[in-house]
């Protein structure tokens, strides 16, 4: 069928000109009636994701948005020179800041004196009102034309967004003045401003209300820009992280190049202090690396040859000469911002509710205030009164605040996570954190470093011997036992060397036949073990070490013990697990002993060990019909379908694609310390989506009856309709606090 072949495509467009949630929310179902297209437009963020079919172009998609009145197109590729150096705390380099920044000054210098004047009948004089007049006409026509050019854009399309309020509010209010100016007796000289208790409510004039709304609401867009280009300033951080040249090294020779040149196996020179141009391999050079900004690791790590190193962390120490494995989209950096921009794009469940809420909210406005003035002239036969009220619901009414609700705080909350090492792929995994109530923790690469040591003593000679049998072999307790040997000096040559498989490897070193292996292999070859030995034996079984033994000359002389390593801060991560109200349960594929003996370090009681990889999935599945919610911690491909079996599956970074593409969450460093802190950190994000949406209907419900029943006055409704969007933002803010 045509419908299982047919590939979907995914574009992003970048949205200009919306200047509310309804904004979004029209953009979203125009583009959504296109055939086989699925929209998701985010007001905060300015962009719209689209899943559509290869028939549908992006060409298309762009035509559809502009025929509504708006601008679109693919995000321009960035060089990171157009907001470099920008940490998010100031707002240069935005020309729309810029531009709200002058007409908000501007404006407000002109209606201070018009509400002086209006207010304070001390400083009135002869044709005060047309002084007024002359200072308040610019401020509404020029200040608010971008409310009057969006409300008329939305006019022709038959739609009304929130400036089809403000410009319906305040040019009301300018028109009024002015005939009231030119045929009544407002500009008789002693006439008083719109809330003297003495006029006559058909001679009142409105400049100040106007020229105040005006200047409020464009203070409050300005704010609302310049906070939501720090909410999204952590995502330019990671894009502006990427280094511009890179010194390329050929045959011996360094040459500065820009580092969009690089190709995998170039090699390059980093020295200190500069920051490392793409991921790679170090060949040459011993020193550290500081990966903060990347993984949130605060310690310098050390690398020497062999090592990997992340393109964007900085050299520490001394010069480096690293080759490129990944370039360009590929890199990790580039991994992180895509993981970053994908979550922020998305939405919740309960965005989508106060989507559709802002959807219909501007008819609905417009209805209440068509009412509320009807109501006034009927039941109290006050023109003045009428209409100073049908301007305050015209004005406090603000969809705003509910569309910024849920993507600041995604914006700032996901940002943050990122500076952490903590990736979340989108907001629906903010539902799941809360109800978490079991972590199932893998063993290997999770709990453990994954790297398997020689643990315990070892007689030198033993160590040499089975070091120098094990060097040629590439398994991991061969490995750990070839370098602790190397760690304690040259290896001596193995001759003959051969493995017997299951059992263990045999060689000759230094004239010397030695065995090295399972005691049943020493046992075959006539060198059982002593009482001391098997002691020794047990001893390591019993903390969960492997124990070979290692024979030469017909005895057995030594057993060498070697174990995977728990991670330093795997006990601390157990105890912030227990202290969150989440219990942790160690899953792995290792034997009983060697995971009882891990669990038993870092404090976990309930152990599920001899798994299979097909068989972790159902334990899950087992725990998830007791009850539970579940969360599932791993970075193996055995790991990757309990993961996704899992409510949420966290992936360790450091892990398998397979294993992180299955997760809910991609914990960049090499810390477990990083799932509480996830945890947390996302249960902290939903709460503030919470307290906003709660605020923004709450503001909503509360304001519009008051301002209907002639409680507000224009001017403090227009102060407060501005506030709500600044609040809204403001508090998710605070998550770029989180510790």
């Amino acid at each position: 069928m045509a419908t299982t072949t047919d590939p979907r495509t995914s574009t992003e467009l970048a949205i200009s000109g919306m200047t509310c949630a309804s904004c979004a929310m029209r953009i979203e179902k125009k583009l959504n009636r296109l055939e086989g297209v699925t929209a998701s437009v985010n007001y905060a963020t300015e962009n719209a994701h689209v899943e559509h079919p290869p028939g549908v172009s992006t060409a298309a998609l762009v035509e559809t948005v502009e025929k509504l009145g708006y601008g679109a197109a693919p995000p321009a590729p960035r060089d990171g020179s157009a907001e470099g150096g920008d940490d998010g705390g100031g707002d240069g380099g935005d020309p729309e800041v810029d531009e709200l920044r002058h007409r908000v000054l501007v404006s407000a210098a002109l209606t201070v004196p018009v509400v002086a004047l209006a207010m304070v009948p001390a400083w009135q004089f002869v044709d005060w009102q047309w002084i007024s007049l002359v200072l308040a006409a610019p401020v509404v026509v020029w200040g608010g034309w971008r409310f009057h050019r969006a409300a008329a854009v939305n006019l022709r399309h038959g739609t009304a967004t929130m400036d089809t309020l403000i410009s319906l509010g305040t040019l009301a209010a300018l028109l009024w003045s002015i005939w009231a100016l030119l045929f009544g007796d407002a500009g008789m000289p002693g006439m008083t401003h719109a809330f003297s208790l003495t006029a006559d409510p058909g001679d009142a004039i409105y400049l100040e209300t106007a020229a105040a709304v005006t200047t409020f609401v464009l203070a409050g867009r300005f704010f609302e820009a310049r906070a939501k280009r720090r909410a999204g300033a952590a995502l330019r951080a990671l894009l502006d992280l990427g280094a511009k040249d890179v010194a390329l090294l050929v045959d011996g020779t360094e040459t500065r190049v820009p580092v969009e040149r690089l190709v995998v196996g170039d090699e390059f020179v980093v020295r200190p202090g500069e920051r490392i141009a793409t991921d790679g391999v170090v060949v040459a050079g011993v020193g550290a690396v500081d990966a903060s900004t990347v993984t949130g690791e605060s310690v310098p790590v050390e690398v020497s040859p062999g090592a990997e190193v992340v393109g964007g962390c900085v050299a520490v120490g001394s010069r480096l000469v690293v080759r490129a494995t990944r370039v360009g989209a590929d890199t990790q950096l580039a991994r992180i911002a895509r993981r970053v921009a994908e979550a922020q794009n998305g939405k919740a469940d309960v965005q989508r509710l106060a989507d559709r809420v802002s959807g219909v909210f501007v008819p609905v406005v417009v209805l209440v205030a068509v009412a509320t003035f009807v109501a006034w002239l009927v039941l109290a036969g006050d023109l003045g009164g009428a209409f100073t009220a049908a301007v305050a619901v015209l004005i406090i009414a603000c969809p705003c605040a509910l569309g910024l609700a849920t993507p600041t705080a995604l914006m700032v909350g996901t940002g943050r996570g990122a500076q952490l090492g903590i990736l979340l792929r989108g907001p629906e995994v903010l539902e799941s954190t809360r109800r978490v109530d079991t972590v199932v923790l893998d063993k290997t690469g999770t709990l453990t470093t994954g790297a398997m040591r020689l643990v315990g003593d070892a007689p030198a000679t033993a160590l040499r011997y089975a070091a120098a049998v094990e060097d040629g072999s590439t398994h991991p307790i061969a490995r750990a036992i070839a370098d602790a040997g190397r760690s304690r000096g040259p290896l001596p040559a193995a001759t003959d060397a051969r493995t017997i498989d299951g059992l263990g490897v045999s060689g000759t070193v230094d004239g010397v036949e030695v065995l090295v292996g399972r005691p049943t292999l020493l046992a075959e070859h006539g060198m059982p073990l002593s009482p001391a030995l098997t002691a020794d034996l047990e001893a390591a079984q019993a903390d969960g070490a492997t124990a070979v033994v290692v024979g030469w000359d017909g005895e057995a002389r030594a057993v060498l013990a070697v174990a995977d390593t728990v991670r330093a801060t795997s006990a601390d991560a157990v105890r912030a697990l227990r202290d969150l109200g989440v219990r942790p349960v160690l899953l792995t594929g290792d034997h009983e002993a060697a995971a009882r003996a891990v669990a038993a370090s870092v404090g976990i009681d309930e152990v599920h060990a001899g798994v299979l990889p097909e068989e972790k999935a159902d334990v899950v599945a087992a725990l998830q019909a007791q009850g539970h919610a579940v969360a599932m911690v791993g970075d193996g491909v055995n790991d990757a379908a309990a993961l996704a079996r899992a409510d949420l599956g966290l992936a360790m970074g450091t892990g398998t694609d397979v294993a992180i593409e299955a997760g809910d969450v991609t914990l960049v460093r090499e810390d477990l310390r990083a799932v509480p802190e996830a945890l947390r950190l996302a249960r902290r994000t939903l709460a503030t989506i919470r307290g906003n949406l709660f605020w923004a209907f709450a503001y909503n419900v509360a304001a519009i009856p008051l301002a209907a029943l002639g409680l507000l006055n224009p001017m403090v409704a227009g102060a407060a309709m501005a506030f709500s969007s600044v609040f809204v933002v403001g508090n998710s803010l605070r998550l770029r606090r989180f510790r």
